[in-house]
């Protein structure tokens, strides 16, 4: 079953952070660019700030944090910026299992990971086992991932298990939920999306029905902590009703 969605004690007035923060990583390829350097570039720079931000996420007491690595969509772009990113995502995951081990963090990816390759999936089942033995600070990291795609697979989950004997009238938000590849974490409280474009593309759709969005021109490359406290006190300001009156 999925994790009900549980407003934190003082909601976004308590200045505590987000309990769930979901960070779009846009702009790798423009600040490439502007440099005069290849895409490829600004996707290593990338990868090696979610780290930094992932880190500082972990410090301030975020539970969760959500980044948009690298969509369904995303294959359409040149041969070689994808396999530029496929070898810095198996670069970091082959990483990130060291630092899982000594700090106790956990990670999970969130995707089709049926379409990725081989040695990615070993790392990620990898990771899955280093996760199951820890609690505390997840970083979930969206691969080969479309929001409809995921509530399409959802779907055919839920008519699987009609199919094999569940009532359908079973079924509601909650346990719907239990069938996206997000079942068990909470729905992200802030959503970010650096790189001056003010749109989801495809992501968190169903997580993301009542989160917070913050739009910033400031590329991913150049996102610094200091941007996401920004956004984090944008956060505190917002006025949370969920659809009822204060």
């Amino acid at each position: 079953m999925a994790e009900k969605n549980i407003e934190r004690p003082g909601g976004a007035e308590s200045n505590a952070p987000p309990r769930h923060i979901a960070i779009i990583l846009d702009g790798n390829g423009r600040w490439a660019r502007r440099r005069g350097l290849p895409r490829t570039a600004g996707h290593a720079v990338g990868s090696e700030n979610f780290r930094k931000i992932a880190t500082y996420c972990k410090n301030i007491g975020v539970e969760y944090l959500t980044v948009y690595a690298f969509s369904t969509e995303n294959w359409k772009r040149p041969e070689d910026e994808v396999k530029t990113i496929m070898r810095l995502l198996k670069k970091y995951l082959g990483e990130a299992i060291d630092t899982m081990e000594r700090d106790h963090i956990r990670m999970k990816v969130l995707g089709n990971i049926e379409g990725l390759p081989e040695e990615l999936r070993e790392l990620v089942k990898r990771t899955d086992e280093i996760s199951a033995r820890y609690d505390g600070f997840q970083a979930n990291i969206c691969l080969n991932y479309g929001g409809r795609d995921e509530i399409v697979r959802a779907a055919m989950r839920y008519a699987a298990d009609v199919k094999d004997g569940r009532a359908p009238e079973e079924i509601d938000e909650a346990a719907f939920g239990s069938y996206l590849y997000s079942a068990g974490i909470p729905d992200p409280e802030l959503l970010i999306r650096p790189g001056g474009e003010q749109r989801l593309s495809n992501f968190l759709l169903w997580q993301c029905a009542y989160s917070e969005f913050y739009f910033t021109d400031v590329l991913w490359p150049d996102f610094t902590t200091e941007e996401l406290d920004k956004a984090i006190a944008e956060y505190h300001r917002r006025d949370r009703r969920f659809g009822s009156v204060k």
